[in-house]
């Protein structure tokens, strides 16, 4: 399974794009993440990745852990991201709700649905 090093300065776009493309390509993916910021990042790049797959009718399911890693002589904790495609349609997740922003990528996204109400009297 291929592995992703994500930094607190990882473009989250880029990080997405990658792990939309190798899960098309191997169903699976492994993300690594040290220290909150670039948790974060790896985060969004979940996020925004299921944009993507949304044309493919395809969806994501992770497993977030710990792994210890060696960097510069010293072992460090690192947030491990363990991906996997699913299928939309008949996956266990089929009957989640999508990202607004991911049913069609550069569409407006729909009006609100709420409207406030105000005391005239």
């Amino acid at each position: 399974m291929p592995t992703l090093r994500v930094s607190a300065q990882s473009r989250p776009n880029a990080v997405a794009g990658a792990v939309a493309a190798l899960l098309r390509l191997d169903g699976a993916v492994e993300m690594q993440a040290i220290g909150p910021h670039a948790v974060n990042q790896a985060v969004k790049s979940l996020a925004i990745a299921r944009s993507y797959l949304v044309q493919d009718a395809i969806d994501l399911i992770v497993a977030p852990g710990f792994v210890k890693l060696e960097l510069h002589d010293e072992e460090r904790t690192a947030m491990r991201f363990q991906v996997r495609a699913v299928s939309k349609e008949n996956g266990p997740f089929a009957h989640f709700p999508t990202d607004e922003h991911a049913a069609a990528p550069g569409a407006p996204a729909p009006a609100p649905t709420a409207v406030a109400e105000t005391d005239d009297a």
